[in-house]
């Protein structure tokens, strides 16, 4: 079934065609400098007793018409043993359809299924193998975690993307917060469009929680000193006390109920974000609390 995050992780392609620069750099694939990107019908049905359909499908134009190329985009969250036979045919098809070359991107977020995707699958009878696919894949194990918000700034849309593919990882709260301080340097239009495309994509985990949680508190214009903003401040020094937290406890440092007690209650920003920092990397509860000189 074809549900909401496995929509988002296909089309962030199609609606942020600048997000593929980065990605062929993390695949190893070259990329000219200049293209124009073309969203194409995914509808890869010939005369209909079977209905085939790709995620997505991009044609990547160069100057040089005659190196452009299709690029096939499947949103994958588990094994199919089917899947090599219709990517398979989606590449055939595709070729046939519009004489370019075509190439398969897999979009995974979890490594489990990213090992799995990214073969090869060869096709044929025992002792013959005709016909070899082979998947770029992107997954956990080679999307970088963008946890700086320079960096995130810079590339909205990779952003993004790195938090859709490590929403399950334990260093999900830092890259969300390294996200959502981005988005409160751009315009509206921006932070409205990456806040519901990453919500949407971060499916039903936890790490939507705390997304929600920080675009709450995100979405209102800084320095009025209004009570709304006082109680919005608050509320931003409860989330980023419950990050610390979590982060604590994915990583499986121990952390006593008075050590808890004097994270929960934490209502300074600044410490609150030192502490943030800390927990990526400490190893015990003490190593949280050392005051810097």
């Amino acid at each position: 079934m074809v549900t909401a995050n496995h929509e988002a992780s296909h089309r962030i392609f199609q609606e942020r065609p600048e997000l593929l620069a980065p990605v062929f750099r993390i695949l190893g694939v070259p990329l000219p400098e200049e293209v124009s990107v073309e969203v194409l019908s995914p509808d890869a049905t010939e005369i209909r007793p079977l209905e085939r359909r790709v995620d997505s499908v991009l044609r990547i134009q160069p100057r040089d018409s005659s190196k452009s190329f299709l690029l096939a985009i499947e949103a994958q969250g588990r094994r199919d043993s089917d899947k090599a036979v219709s990517w398979a045919y989606y590449l055939a098809f595709l070729k046939a359809k519009y004489g370019h070359p075509a190439l398969l991107l897999v979009v995974c977020q979890d490594k489990a299924t990213a090992e799995w995707a990214a073969g090869p699958f060869k096709l044929g009878p025992e002792g013959w193998k005709a016909l070899s696919v082979h998947p770029l894949v992107l997954g956990p194990g080679n999307v970088p975690p963008i946890i700086d918000e320079e960096e995130a700034a810079q590339n909205l849309a990779m952003a993004t993307f790195s938090a859709m593919t490590h929403g399950r990882d334990q260093d999900a709260p830092a890259i969300l917060d390294a996200l959502a301080r981005a988005l409160g340097t751009v315009d509206e239009e921006s932070v409205a469009y990456y806040a519901e495309l990453l919500e949407i994509g971060l499916g039903e985990t936890p790490a939507r929680e705390t997304w929600r949680n920080l675009m709450a508190i995100r979405t209102y214009f800084p320095g009025r000193g209004t009570l709304i903003e006082e109680t919005l401040l608050k509320g931003e020094a409860k989330g980023r006390a419950q990050m610390v937290v979590h982060v604590l406890d994915t990583r499986e440092v121990s952390v006593p109920d008075a050590a808890r007690e004097r994270i929960t209650s934490c209502t300074d920003l600044p410490t609150l974000e030192r502490w943030m920092d800390r927990a990526l990397t400490v190893s015990t509860i003490d190593e949280l609390f050392v005051e810097e000189s």
